[in-house]
């Protein structure tokens, strides 16, 4: 097992990197990727190894995540879009984060998809990971990620 410093600098860019795409809010995703990593040095002897430390840092980040938004009364109710998904102009990130206009072309149509849909392709594309490993996350099987990710792939096509 590595230490928490090592596991820190190796997977905060990762974890960061989920929550934004989650808050879509640098300062959010920055504050709940400090509890995150907080909580898991309270919480590092639950750790079981039966997944990846990052699957489970970003499990830790997304209940995080699902408690701000019940906290803050922002949850989705009856398809209602929930105000703290709105995205903020794309060509005010960080040029670390969307380098090139094929990404924001690419995030602007992601946008369009549902939550669930969104997620997933985030997952894979930024996260780079399995489909397994993004079905532990979202507490879902690894075929109904990988049939989401494909649908959603396809409806971006239609996407403009």
């Amino acid at each position: 097992m590595q230490n928490i410093e090592q596991i820190y600098e190796e997977y905060f860019e990762i974890v960061n990197k989920y929550l934004f795409c989650l808050t879509h809010n640098k300062d959010i995703s920055e504050e709940l990727t400090q509890e995150t990593f907080y909580r898991a040095i309270k919480k590092i002897g639950t750790y079981k190894g039966e997944c990846k430390i990052s699957v489970w840092l970003c499990q830790i980040a997304k209940n995080l995540w699902y408690d701000e938004c019940r906290k803050n009364k922002r949850i989705i109710k009856n398809g209602e879009e929930n105000p703290l998904f709105d995205i903020q102009a794309l060509n005010t990130l960080d040029e670390q984060v969307i380098s090139n206009d094929e990404k924001v072309s690419l995030y602007k149509r992601m946008q369009k998809l549902d939550e669930k849909t969104r997620e997933v392709l985030y997952l894979r594309i930024t996260g780079e990971l399995s489909f397994k490993e993004i079905g532990i996350i979202l507490n879902k099987t690894e075929n109904w990620a990988s049939v989401t990710f494909y649908r959603g792939k396809n409806k971006l096509k239609e996407v403009d």
